[in-house]
């Protein structure tokens, strides 16, 4: 392998969405160093901080039937039984719900925690408190998907933070997703839920990190025992 192809495999690839953002950044920052300098080194890291946003490495995604992957790279904020949105159609009884937090230092592409066909997608305007919060479910801007699999209806809901002003979707109705698939995108800090039928068992706990496309949240298969989980 020559040393170029060494140094290409060592640059996380940046999504195209990011392109503008880090054009805007990178005018503003040639802006304030001409009006003075320092304002300009500042500018530069504020546009390295960007780019670092927009990144979008490949993943190594378990293909297993039966385990579901997380979404979104993040701190997992919350787990328990909530209802879905009411958009999402999947009534009102409370379903297994894992929610990832989303700091404005991970990466922001959301990736589909199982394989399945898109049979609604549902935005939802709203406010932008704070993510990790808990009624940042109910009052925040949000794009839900709803995703059938062989193993049952999943929701799965891209919420728009404190900062976050847009929800971008890559997906359509009626579309099949594999198990680790881009399907969205939102900007600058936020969070994804993913709501499960019955029958999840949760392998990871709260305050735990997760890697969209890589860490498995929940095991469908017969005979995985309850995890606990401790801190240290």
């Amino acid at each position: 392998m020559s040393i170029l192809d060494s140094v290409r495999k060592q640059i996380t690839p940046i999504h195209p969405e990011g392109y503008i953002f880090i054009a805007l950044f990178a005018i503003v920052a040639l802006v304030l160093h001409w009006l003075w300098a320092p304002l300009g080194w500042l500018g530069g890291l504020v546009t390295l901080w960007c780019v670092y946003f927009f990144r979008d490495p490949a993943r190594v995604t378990p293909v297993l039937d039966g385990l579901v992957v997380s979404p979104a790279d993040g701190v997992i904020c919350s787990i328990g039984q909530f209802a879905p949105p009411p958009e999402l159609g999947l009534g009102p009884e409370p379903m297994q719900r894992v929610s990832i937090f989303m700091s404005v230092f991970d990466c922001h592409v959301n990736r589909a925690p199982v394989t399945g066909r898109i049979s609604r997608i549902a935005y939802k305007p709203g406010l932008f408190v704070n993510a990790d919060l808990d009624k940042a479910s109910e009052d925040n801007e949000r794009n839900g998907l709803i995703i059938d699999s062989n193993l049952g209806r999943f929701g799965v809901v891209q919420i728009a933070g404190l900062i976050a002003r847009r929800i971008v979707s890559f997906v359509q109705e009626g579309q099949s997703l594999g198990v680790g698939e881009r399907f969205g995108l939102i900007r600058f800090g936020s969070r994804v839920d993913v709501y499960m039928p019955a029958g999840a068992r949760v392998l990871i706990g709260l305050g735990a990190k997760a890697i969209a496309g890589e860490t498995v949240l929940a095991d469908f298969r017969p005979g995985e025992p309850e995890r606990h989980f401790k801190v240290g």
